[in-house]
């Protein structure tokens, strides 16, 4: 088994999409370790607030089957990739980590996930993984979070 830490977002229908989506990754693969939600804004683009959450789940999956998993959930929440890379979003689910694998430069799946620098990753996954490295790094998730430019700015917290 390995174990994969996700980055989930929604901003359209964020609550009924993210509730949805815990839904199915506790269905396929039991346990699921979440994060508070944070509501945040969009990074990249002018559009509605988001809200955040990171999930560990375990895995018999490699990172390219499971990326194709989470892909199919995406789809299934009504995902459109024709538009541009940044922009709103019925759901939105990453791999940030894998074990201690990285891979680069693999079409769309890159591990450690770049947007890693983005406090809507990093601050979720660094509150339910604190001391997990991340590879390439030299520094766990809760170090990388303590010298991030956001580090004790409010995020609000939003329950669904």
């Amino acid at each position: 088994m390995s174990k994969a830490y996700l980055s989930l977002g929604s901003n359209l229908d964020p609550e009924q999409h993210l509730r949805a989506a815990i839904a199915a990754l506790r269905k396929h693969f039991g346990e699921v370790v979440l994060s508070p939600v944070y509501r945040t804004r969009a990074v990249g683009f002018e559009g509605g607030d988001f809200l955040n959450a990171a999930a560990i789940i375990d895995t018999q999956l490699d990172p390219f089957a499971l990326n194709a998993w989470l892909h199919a959930l995406e789809d299934a929440h009504g995902r459109d990739r024709s538009g541009p890379r940044f922009g709103d979003r019925t759901l939105d689910i990453d791999i940030v980590l894998f074990d201690d694998l990285m891979l680069e430069g693999d079409g769309n799946l890159r591990i450690p996930r770049p947007e890693l620098k983005h406090a809507f990753v990093l601050r979720p996954l660094a509150d339910i993984a604190p001391d997990v490295a991340v590879p390439g790094a030299g520094r766990t998730l809760r170090e990388l979070w303590t010298m991030h430019p956001d580090f004790g700015r409010e995020m609000p917290v939003v329950g669904l």
